[in-house]
This record gives C-alpha cells, sequence and structure tokens, in this order.
C-alpha cells in the first residue's frame, strides 16, 4: 500500500517523490543538466601554484584537470587525450615540467593546452596543434578558489555565483569584508555520505532538526534552537549566546576577528547555498566552505575547508576547538542523511513527505531544480 500525502494545506507543503533521490537515470540528468551545466567550486587556488602543478577533479562525470601555466594563468581542460582518449593523469594532484604527456602513445600537450608532441608529428604538417589539443574548460577565480563549467555557453558567474551569496547576505560588499580570498587554509577534512546530494543540500538549508541533533551548535548559537535557519532571511546573521566568546566547540574564545569585518557583522554567523554544490559559513574569526560531489545517486563526497587568517596558519596556533565544532555538526548531519537515504526507497516515501512552516523554503529549491531538469 502507498501513502498518498495532500500537495498542500494550511501548514504542510510536498516535498519531492522519493524518486527523485533513488532513480540512477534522474541521477544522470541530474549530472548532465545541474553539474555539467553550471559553475562548479572544484580547487583552491594556492594549492595550484607554480607552473606545472595540477588537481584532477571531477566534474558531473567528467575528469578535469586544473593547471597552472608557464605565464601563471590557471586553466582548466578535460582530461582525456585527443589521439585515443586516454586519461593524461590518474593522480588526484601532481607536478610537470613542461607538458602533460599520455601515458599511451606520447602525446604531449602544453600547460595552455596545445599539442606540442607526439611520435612522427613532424611528418604530419596538415595537422592543427592547437584545434587537437586539450578541450578547454570555463574557469573562474573568486575566494581563493578555482571555479569550472562545462557548458559550451556558461551561466553568469557573477548572477549565479557571487549573485548568490549577495542575494543571501544583502549587500554586494558584505562578502569582501571577510577577504576569503586572502586566508589560508587551517584544516580539511573529507566526508564520504552515504546519502544523494539533494538531502544534504535540505539538511543544511533548514534548521527544524537543530535542537534534536546540534546541542553543541544551539549552545552557542541559541536561535537555532527555535527552527529558524539563518539563510532564510536577507542579511540575517544567527548572534551568539550572551556567554559564547567565540564559535568553537566549547564556546570560548577563538581567534581576533578578521579585519575587514563591520562591527553590526560581528558575533554572528551567516550562512549561504551557492547552488548546486556549495556552502559558505561565515563567522568572525573565520570562513568554512564546503563542496560537494555526488559519486552516485545514493553517495556524495563533501570536502569542508577551515580558513583562518594567514598568520593564524603561519604560526601554528591551535585551531581544533573551532573545527570540531562544525566538524561535529558536520557528523551530525551526515548521520542524519544517511539515516534518511533508505526510506527514500519506501512505499511510504513514493509520493514525498512533507515541509512545515519553517521548511517550506525548500520547496524553492525543489522548484528550482525541476527547474533545471526542464520539468
Amino acid at each position: 500500500m502507498t501513502a498518498t500525502l495532500p500537495a498542500r494545506t494550511s501548514s504542510l507543503m510536498s516535498t519531492l517523490p522519493g524518486r527523485y533521490y533513488t532513480d540512477p537515470a534522474l541521477f544522470t540528468r541530474e549530472q548532465e543538466r545541474v553539474f555539467e551545466g553550471m559553475w562548479q567550486c572544484v580547487a583552491r587556488t594556492d594549492e595550484v601554484t607554480t607552473p606545472g602543478s595540477f588537481r584532477r577533479v571531477l566534474v558531473g562525470r567528467e575528469s578535469v584537470l586544473v593547471v597552472r601555466g608557464r605565464d601563471g594563468a590557471l586553466r582548466a581542460f578535460l582530461n582525456v587525450c585527443r589521439h585515443r582518449g586516454a586519461q593524461l593523469c590518474t593522480e588526484e594532484s601532481g607536478q610537470v615540467n613542461r607538458t602533460l604527456r599520455c601515458p599511451y602513445h606520447a602525446w604531449s600537450f602544453g600547460l595552455d593546452g596545445a599539442l606540442v608532441a607526439a611520435p612522427n608529428l613532424a611528418r604530419m604538417p596538415d595537422v592543427d596543434r592547437v584545434a587537437n589539443g586539450l578541450v578547454p574548460v570555463a574557469l573562474r577565480e573568486w575566494l581563493g578558489y578555482a571555479w569550472v563549467c562545462l557548458a559550451d555557453d556558461p551561466p553568469s558567474f557573477a548572477d549565479d555565483v557571487v549573485g548568490a551569496v549577495t542575494e543571501r547576505l544583502g549587500d554586494p560588499a558584505a562578502i569582501e569584508e571577510y577577504d576569503v580570498g586572502r586566508l589560508a587554509l587551517g584544516r580539511r577534512i573529507r566526508y564520504d555520505v552515504a546519502a544523494n546530494w539533494k538531502l544534504v543540500v535540505e539538511n543544511f538549508m533548514e534548521c527544524y532538526h537543530c535542537a534534536t541533533i546540534h546541542p553543541e551548535l544551539t549552545d552557542v548559537l541559541p536561535e537555532f534552537s527555535r527552527g529558524h535557519a539563518a539563510q532564510s532571511y536577507v542579511g540575517h546573521g544567527a548572534e551568539f549566546a550572551p556567554a559564547a566568546e567565540g564559535f568553537t566547540i566549547d564556546g570560548g574564545a577563538g581567534f581576533p576577528a578578521l579585519p575587514g569585518i563591520d562591527p553590526d557583522r560581528d558575533r554572528r554567523y551567516y550562512a549561504a547555498t551557492i547552488k548546486p554544490a556549495v556552502f559558505l559559513n561565515l563567522v568572525p574569526d573565520h570562513v568554512i566552505l564546503l563542496r560537494m560531489t555526488p559519486l552516485a545517486v545514493d553517495r556524495t563526497v563533501v570536502e569542508c575547508d577551515w580558513l583562518y587568517a594567514p598568520d593564524v596558519v603561519a604560526a601554528g596556533l591551535d585551531v581544533s576547538r573551532s573545527v570540531e565544532l562544525f566538524h561535529r555538526v558536520n557528523q551530525q548531519d551526515f548521520a542524519a542523511c544517511e539515516r534518511t537515504q533508505p526510506g527514500m526507497s519506501s512505499r511510504a516515501y513514493a509520493a514525498g513527505g512533507v515541509l512545515v512552516p519553517v521548511e517550506h523554503h525548500l520547496a524553492l529549491f525543489h522548484d528550482w531544480l525541476r527547474g533545471r531538469l526542464g520539468e
């Protein structure tokens, strides 16, 4: 017997049906129309600093290389040799001297993507070395990260990426106060979550669950215990508890506030979702950025970076108390997502679940997704 749920009542709104979280064919459409058609945050630019350094990343179904050129420019290419399709690089990161060389037939490509050498190439003067070079991928740099888009005609970066943060913070200059691009990586943790990527997004966007599973977080941000997510409101930042000195596991003092932050933003937490796969968290003394890579309909890798003032990282100061707070939140959230994933295939969820009023804004995410899928 399949449960039938109302599309909408005075208090309840319907969620997506369960098949949106379990159907492999639908996941393939998401890879094509969402993750391969939009801007994705893929790597920190300071991890690809010297000429010839590269990072291999997954964007939708494509392997992509982010490469630093000899001219200092950062570029991205599909990780596919133009000769017979072998992957050029299988390592997650590395360093080459002057070329990206295919280990199969020794075709070699410059750091600008052009074909520069191949066995017997001199005997083939008609070969266009640019046309037969690596396939370029659109790349932009922002917040100290490389963002790429596979689309032939990428959407507006200003609208879709920068605009998402501006819309949330309510002020185009607000994100600049944190000067995220100059911050240093203090800690990175990678989580392998046995759940659909949309369950992770939905969890991040609401706080109806916060009082239930996040006692450490609600001790520091008590308004979250009422179920209202900070990012439901333009420009609103959740205020620290009076006794909390910092955004740390025990509420103790953290580090001095980042120098450019407006005093009105001190002792406040802000969060923004940059669709489809980035979560940005701003507190006075550090920034937390999470980016997701869906690997399967029921598996999502989440990489979380904790970013601090450069002098904090250079001095080797202890960041563990601030890391531990959000790490624990992540563990609690991802466990909840993994607990939810099996229910998506139940007949009880065939028509979906429901959203209570403090979750109604999730319906906007569902509408956006349906639009991306052409429904």
